[in-house]
C-alpha cells in the first residue's frame, strides 16, 4: 500500500507546454496497471494540446472544479464537462479536452490498463505541411519533444 498527497506530487510538464500543472500521481504512487494524474488548467489550457487517441488505452476524466470542453472524433464534436462530472474515452476514440471557461479548472485523468503510454498506440492530428491538410501523425517522444509523422506522406515535424 502507498499513500501520497497531492502536494507531494512534483509537477511535471507537458512538453508541448499546454498546461502549468499536471501531476503524474500514478509514477508517485507506483502503479503499474492504472493511470492516474491531477491537472489545473487555466483558461484556455489543454490537458494534452492537441486531437489525439490512444489505442491501448481507455480513459476517463473527472472534472473536479471548473468549466472544460472536450472535442471528440475527427468531426469535433464538442461536449461540455463541468465540475462533478465525468467523461469516458474508448480505446482509439479522438479527444481533446481544454478549459474552456473563465476560473481554473481542478480535473483528472485516468487511464487503464497501464500507468503509462505506449507511444507507438497514440495518434495525434495536426497539420501536414505536406499534404496541406489535417492528418493523423504518429507520435514519438524524442529529446523530452514530440515528434509527429504523416500517416499519409511520412512527413516528419518535431
Amino acid at each position: 500500500m502507498n499513500t501520497v498527497t497531492i502536494d507531494d506530487v512534483p509537477v511535471e510538464r507537458n512538453p508541448m507546454q499546454v498546461h502549468d500543472i499536471r501531476k503524474p500521481v500514478s509514477r508517485t504512487l507506483g502503479t503499474e496497471h492504472f493511470a492516474a494524474n491531477y491537472f489545473e488548467l487555466e483558461p484556455g489550457d489543454s490537458f494534452s494540446g492537441s486531437l489525439h487517441r490512444h489505442h491501448d488505452q481507455e480513459e476517463v476524466f473527472y472534472i473536479e472544479q471548473g468549466q472544460t470542453t472536450f472535442e471528440v472524433g475527427l468531426d469535433r464534436e464538442e461536449v461540455d464537462v463541468s465540475g462533478g462530472e465525468l467523461i469516458r474515452f474508448e480505446p482509439g476514440e479522438f479527444q481533446e479536452g481544454y478549459n474552456s471557461g473563465d476560473e481554473r479548472v481542478i480535473g483528472w485523468a485516468f487511464g487503464a490498463p497501464g500507468a503509462t503510454h505506449d507511444w507507438d498506440a497514440i495518434e495525434s492530428r495536426a497539420h501536414c505541411p505536406e499534404c496541406d491538410t489535417e492528418t493523423t501523425q504518429s507520435v514519438a517522444l524524442a529529446d523530452g519533444r514530440f515528434e509527429l509523422t504523416c500517416t499519409e506522406c511520412g512527413n516528419v515535424q518535431g
